[in-house]
């Protein structure tokens, strides 16, 4: 019964993300915003959404780990993404084809993880209020961070829009409003079915959040990346990905707010520094393959794609054996 629960539950939270997305774009497109701010920033806070609202039903019902498992899960999963569709577009090598610009969000990403991965193993015990400095000092760094990303994104190309096929932008911000309660009121149930999965299987909740749920609360991104690359939006699709590793993040630290038996990223299990450190390679991985531009191949296999997805399989493994969060 537990498996049908998250299994429905899943797939009405994803139904809902992938239409908080689109609304999303619809807006985005209507306000006319730049292209590296619609996939980085808008488009990647919108499908992440779920990702945070997991990560606030986890600590409602006592269970950190699954939260931290479920953003650092999230942020290898996205990067396991980002290898695949390299692979699938051998002709359009999208690594290579997208803006240099998307370092600088990969780059911001990375240095993000690493900030979550000290705070947890630093364990500084100083708050604020009732929320940690570190959490704070998270959020802080994703703020200075978009000024700087919009700071350097091109300003958008000026384009005829078509009132019969793109929605108003009073209907996309009622849908987008619709979308975002339909997340917050179906979240719980897949939380609360995820950590009894985790009761049941005798698997750690961290273990748990780190695959099953972070793959689920992926998955409107993996919409969104697919359906971007089958139009030749590659820098949206990219910009996306990269861009919800930066929200992770951000909501890593947002999500202290909501947690009120001390500092969150105290809470944590320390082992959950490992699901961290992996994300951050990962993602450095992706990096490299944007930075270098190299055609290297294993006969008809990237080599920098190949590299995430056995660094991903690899480290799923890992963190299997060691069992974090037990």
């Amino acid at each position: 019964m537990v498996w049908v629960q998250f299994i429905l539950s899943a797939a009405a939270l994803v139904y809902a993300a992938i239409k908080l997305a689109e609304f999303g774009d619809v807006i985005a497109v209507r306000t006319r915003l730049s292209g590296m701010f619609i996939g980085t920033l808008l488009i990647a806070g919108a499908t992440s959404l779920p990702e945070l609202l997991s990560a606030i039903s986890a600590i409602r019902q006592g269970v950190p780990n699954l939260a931290a498992g479920s953003m650092f899960g999230s942020a290898m999963f996205n990067m396991f993404v980002l290898a695949v569709l390299d692979l699938i577009h051998q002709n359009a090598r999208i690594l290579r084809r997208v803006a240099m610009n998307h370092a600088l969000t990969a780059s911001l990403a990375n240095v993000m993880t690493g900030l979550a991965v000290f705070f947890i193993l630093a364990n500084l015990d100083i708050k604020i209020g009732w929320v940690g400095l570190d959490s704070l000092l998270i959020m802080v760094t994703y703020i200075g961070g978009v000024r700087l990303l919009q700071g350097g994104s091109p300003p958008p190309e000026p384009t005829t829009i078509d009132d019969e096929k793109v929605p108003s932008l009073r209907r996309a911000g009622v849908g987008f409003g619709i979308a975002t309660v339909a997340l917050v009121f179906i979240t719980p149930f897949l939380v609360g079915s995820a950590n009894t999965i985790a009761e049941q299987t005798g698997i750690s909740a961290g273990f748990i959040g780190a695959t099953l749920l972070a793959a689920t609360t992926s998955l409107p991104e993996l919409v969104t990346t697919i359906t971007a690359a089958r139009i030749g939006a590659y820098d949206l699709a990219v910009g996306n990905l990269f861009g919800s590793n930066i929200f992770n993040m951000f909501a890593l630290g947002l999500t202290d707010f909501f947690f009120t038996g001390g500092r969150f990223l105290g809470a944590i299990d320390p082992s959950f520094a490992m699901a961290g450190l992996l994300g951050l390679l990962l993602t450095g991985m992706g990096l490299i393959g944007n930075l270098a531009r190299v055609e290297r191949r294993l006969f008809f296999v990237e080599i920098d794609a190949l590299l995430i997805l056995i660094g991903y399989f690899a480290g799923m493994w890992f963190l299997y054996f060691k069992g974090i969060g037990v």
